[in-house]
């Protein structure tokens, strides 16, 4: 399809016109620079219509009618001389049910666009959107998520006047997918369009999630950031590092059996690490009443050695990096991981339990006795 898009070159815009571009989609971007010929233009080939284009901070207060219902009255303009029913899509604002004038102009904006439906019979979708947050969403302008992200991925102060203010927050991937399944035409109506999942939060739980991303470098304790808004809030704040803070380092423990190294920890997921071990070394030489923990070698030869300390019953695992072969400890076992071949021996684990040096749960023996 061809697909126009208003404010192609915005926040929503970007995400949207990157979207369609995967999925084969030829977009007519329109943006501040268009001339209204090129917007006749576009319209007049376009299959569909995303209507992004828009203000919401001008330095004036009559910009409000230019910028959104003036702008939307010329596209329904364009639209109506070209003779199509070409459906449009509007990114509206929860504002419009609001008595502002960035409100107003958003429920004007509708209101042009329902006139044109009422007239032309072209399908016209309106999706009043609550504060749109993600990747490429521009700092200190109208996202207190993206200046929060900017600014803490920094290392920059922020200023929360209200930590309870209420927050309610939709990712534009969300926004994104809502409006590319309005392209087939099988939404049971046009009118307004509910995008979801809509997440509800306070600045100071905003501020606070943030502060844990940028201290788990330090930490190297990562939230529970797998699903829900922490996961979308996790990937944005990701997206505002600057290039020079796209890697970091970890503590190296370094003795004469190799190193061992953190890689992250979770609150309730256990943690992962690597050790390494040269020819002929041995690690472990423990058990455990609790803990368990998953080996991988990635590189080398490993013989893992197991005696049971009830029974004494003893168990060899050889394994080689490559094997794809994952050796689990078991609670009462003792266990130890030998490094039997010529090259160094590398080797990731996993272990149920972040480690608690309180309470370490790991209690020294041999193997071989």
């Amino acid at each position: 399809m061809r697909i126009v898009i208003t404010g192609a070159d915005g926040f929503i815009g970007k995400n949207l016109r990157v979207r369609l571009g995967e999925l084969g989609h030829e977009v007519l971007p329109i943006t501040r620079a268009s001339t209204r010929s090129d917007i006749a233009a576009a319209v007049a080939e376009g299959d569909f219509v995303f209507h992004l284009a828009g203000v919401n901070r001008p330095p004036r207060e009559e910009d409000f009618e230019t910028g959104n219902v003036g702008a939307t009255a010329v596209l329904c303009e364009a639209l109506a001389e070209s003779g199509r029913r070409v459906p449009v899509a509007f990114s509206s604002s929860i504002q419009a049910e609001l008595d502002n004038p960035y409100g107003r102009s958003k429920r004007a904006a509708e209101e042009v666009l329902l006139g044109h439906r009422r007239s032309t019979g072209a399908p016209v979708y309106l999706l009043r959107l609550p504060n749109v947050f993600g990747k490429w969403c521009r700092p200190h302008y109208n996202s207190v998520v993206a200046t929060f992200c900017y600014s803490i991925a920094r290392g920059l102060p922020i200023t929360i006047h209200d930590p309870s203010s209420p927050l309610r927050l939709v990712h534009v991937d969300d926004v994104v997918a809502a409006m590319i399944g309005l392209l087939d035409g099988s939404a049971e109506r046009d009118g307004f369009i509910d995008v979801t999942p809509v997440y509800e939060t306070t600045v100071g739980e905003l501020a606070e999630a943030l502060r844990a991303f940028a201290e788990s470098r330090e930490t190297l304790m990562t939230p529970r950031v797998g699903s829900g808004l922490l996961r979308a809030l996790y990937s944005t704040y990701i997206s505002y590092l600057p290039t020079e803070h796209f890697s970091y380092s970890v503590p190296r423990h370094a003795d004469p059996r190799g190193v061992f190294v953190e890689m992250l920890k979770t609150p309730d997921c256990g943690q992962f690490s690597y050790f390494t071990a040269g020819p002929g070394v041995t690690r472990g030489e423990h058990y455990h009443h609790t803990k368990t923990e998953k080996f991988l070698v990635l590189c080398g030869t490993a013989r893992f050695g197991f005696r049971n300390i009830d029974t004494g019953e003893r168990h060899e695992i050889v394994v080689k990096g490559g094997d794809g072969r994952i050796v689990e400890t078991v609670p009462g076992w003792v266990h130890s991981v030998t490094n039997v071949g010529d090259d160094e021996l590398v080797v990731m684990l996993w272990a149920n339990e972040v480690f608690d040096r309180a309470r370490p749960d790991t209690v020294a023996s041999k193997v071989a006795v």
